[in-house]
C-alpha cells in the first residue's frame, strides 16, 4: 500500500512548483530544487521528537513518526558534521519537577509507544535542549536567549506535530525575522491532511522553504567550524 503521507508531501511540492518550468525564471521556496543553507547562523530545531506518544489513537502518528525519525536522523547527522548546532525543543509533559534527562529516559522505556522514535533521535552531549510548557518553542522558554547567543538567523524546523507545535514555533520564528526551513519529510502530524495544511501555512504565510531534507545542502562548513572553535578557545582564556 502506498505511503499516504509521502504522496501528500509529493503533491504539496508539485503544487508549490506549479508553473515553474525550466527557463521561466526562479522557482519559489519549497520547490524540489536543491537548497544551499549557510552553516553560519543556522540551527536545526527538533521539536517534540523525544516523545512517549502515549495517547489514545496514537498508532497512526507513531506509524508516520518512525520512518520520519530515520530521515531526520540522517539530516541531523549531515547538519552536525557541517557544524550546524542541534537544539531539542521538548514538552515537559506537565512534569514540573522533571528535567530533560528524565524525559529522555521515560520516552526510551519499553512501555513507551514512541520508544523507537526517541531511540533513533536520542540527543548527544553536543546538543542543546529547551523545555517548553506550551505549544511554541519560544513561549516561556530560553530559546530566544540561546539563539541570540549562537547568533542564529535561520532555523530548520522539524518534528512532531506539524500542525501544532511545529507550526506554533514557526509562527513565532517568523515574527522574530528568522528565515525558516521546514523540510516536508521531517515533519509529521496526526493526519496527512493536517500536515499538508501546516506545510502550506509555513510556505505561503511564513515564506518558509519546505523542500525535502535530502535536497538541503550546507555550505561554509569548514569556516563556521573554525570560527566556532576559535570562539570556544577565547572563552576559555
Amino acid at each position: 500500500m502506498p505511503d499516504r503521507s509521502a504522496l501528500v508531501r509529493n503533491l504539496l511540492l508539485s503544487k508549490v512548483t506549479m508553473g515553474a518550468q525550466p527557463g521561466n525564471g526562479p522557482q519559489t521556496a519549497g520547490t524540489g530544487r536543491a537548497r544551499s543553507v549557510p552553516v553560519s547562523g543556522t540551527a536545526l530545531l527538533l521539536i517534540d521528537v523525544i516523545n512517549d506518544l502515549a495517547f489514545e489513537g496514537s498508532e497512526a502518528l507513531v506509524a508516520q513518526a518512525e520512518p520520519m525519525a530515520n530521515r531526520l536522523a540522517t539530516l541531523k547527522r549531515r547538519a552536525s558534521a557541517a557544524g550546524v548546532p542541534a537544539i531539542y525543543i521538548n514538552d515537559n509533559f506537565g512534569q514540573w519537577r522533571s528535567d530533560f534527562r528524565k524525559t529522555v529516559a521515560h520516552c526510551l522505556s519499553r512501555s513507551s509507544p514512541g520508544r523507537r522514535v526517541s531511540l533513533r533521535l536520542r540527543p548527544t552531549s553536543r546538543d542543546y535542549f529547551v523545555l517548553k510548557p506550551k505549544h511554541s518553542g519560544f513561549f516561556g522558554t530560553t530559546l530566544d536567549t540561546l539563539l541570540e547567543t549562537l547568533r542564529i538567523r535561520r532555523v530548520i524546523l522539524t518534528g512532531i506535530a506539524g500542525n501544532i507545535c511545529v507550526l506554533f514555533t514557526a509562527n513565532d520564528a517568523y515574527m522574530r525575522d528568522l528565515r525558516i526551513f521546514a523540510p516536508a519529510d521531517c515533519i509529521v502530524s496526526n493526519t496527512a491532511a493536517d500536515n499538508d495544511h501546516a506545510l502550506r501555512q509555513i510556505h505561503t504565510v511564513l515564506k518558509g522553504n519546505v523542500a525535502e531534507s535530502f535536497r538541503l545542502t550546507f555550505r561554509g562548513a569548514r569556516r563556521a567550524s573554525t570560527a566556532r572553535r576559535r570562539r570556544s578557545q577565547e572563552s576559555m582564556t
